[in-house]
């Protein structure tokens, strides 16, 4: 029993491939959020915990910042908006090799009605050459907001990361635990499965049609082998939103789909700790972005 427990949430917000989930799984030291570098990889807010003695700290990685064209993006949005309500701190990611956006902008606008400190963190400084360039950045950036601390850091180069808990140790206040303290995420264990596939999606097809895919686990069961080791078995169906579109993801005598099976199931058996036989179906639902009850059925409503 923990005589004086405390927690601290921490909602981490910003533009699209700024770094959001590489920061949270760097916080968490464990793979919580799938990463890509294309933008809006990140469909809902994802609870990444830590427990540390008597302290429980919560990281919550939201949807990059976008202009909504979906009903799906407007649950997105919907999703940041919630997460960034009622926390600890605000970490604001940004991109050093971008300028200050609409999108900036719009997500500090949201900020400046709320009684929350932000902190700036402004990610990929490894990029940026010229120094010059980026004291000119931190410059506008602070003339933008109040952010009460702005770091520079490099979240792949392990640049200035240091500098990050002992501020967020600022916010730690007493309070209960609301999470098991062994757990590294309250994601469902199916949709952290899924997100896997969607993550090889993501890496090894090119344009629109990642973002016009979901994926969900249709059948999962544990069983023994003759030699008495363990095996799980899989389905997963991808979900696109056109026939031509499900052509491509299945690829040329089915290469494109094995390709994406043979990686999503590499990183399921370093997650079971044993085989995983995958089986793979593509299922054409047109327009699903714009339907609400597929939304939901794929647990992408924000509410």
């Amino acid at each position: 029993m923990i005589s004086n427990p405390k927690s601290v949430f921490v909602a981490v917000a910003g533009r699209p491939n700024a770094g959001k989930s590489s920061l949270v799984n760097y916080l968490v030291g464990e793979k919580i959020a799938i990463v890509s570098e294309k933008p809006q990889t990140t469909r809902t807010r994802i609870n990444g915990i830590v427990t540390k003695g008597e302290t429980q700290y919560v990281f919550i990685d939201t949807p990059g910042m976008h202009k909504a064209k979906t009903k799906l993006s407007t649950h997105m949005l919907k999703s940041i908006r919630e997460s960034i309500t009622d926390v600890d701190l605000i970490i604001m990611m940004a991109d050093a090799t971008k300028k200050i956006s609409a999108i900036e902008e719009n997500l500090v606008d949201s900020l400046k009605d709320r009684h929350t400190d932000v902190v700036l963190l402004i990610n990929k400084v490894d990029l940026i050459k010229d120094k010059s360039e980026l004291l000119s950045l931190i410059k506008e950036y602070s003339e933008l907001y109040d952010f009460k601390e702005i770091v520079p850091i490099s979240v792949k180069k392990n640049i200035g990361l240091d500098a990050i808990m002992p501020i967020i140790d600022r916010y730690v206040r007493l309070s209960p635990h609301y999470f098991e303290d062994d757990l590294p995420t309250d994601q469902a264990e199916r949709i952290w499965l899924s997100e896997i596939v969607r993550e090889k999606i993501l890496q090894n097809m090119q344009a629109e049609i990642p973002h016009g895919t979901a994926v969900y686990i249709e059948s999962m069961e544990t069983r023994q082998r003759k030699n008495g080791s363990e095996i799980v078995d899989i389905g997963v169906v991808i979900v696109c939103e056109k026939a031509s579109h499900k052509g491509m993801i299945i690829g040329k005598q089915g290469a494109m789909l094995k390709k994406i099976g043979s990686e999503a199931r590499e990183d399921m058996q370093d997650y079971f700790g044993c085989k995983v036989n995958m089986q793979l179906w593509v299922k054409v639902k047109e327009d699903w972005r714009n339907k609400e009850s597929a939304i939901a059925d794929f647990g992408l409503k924000s509410d």
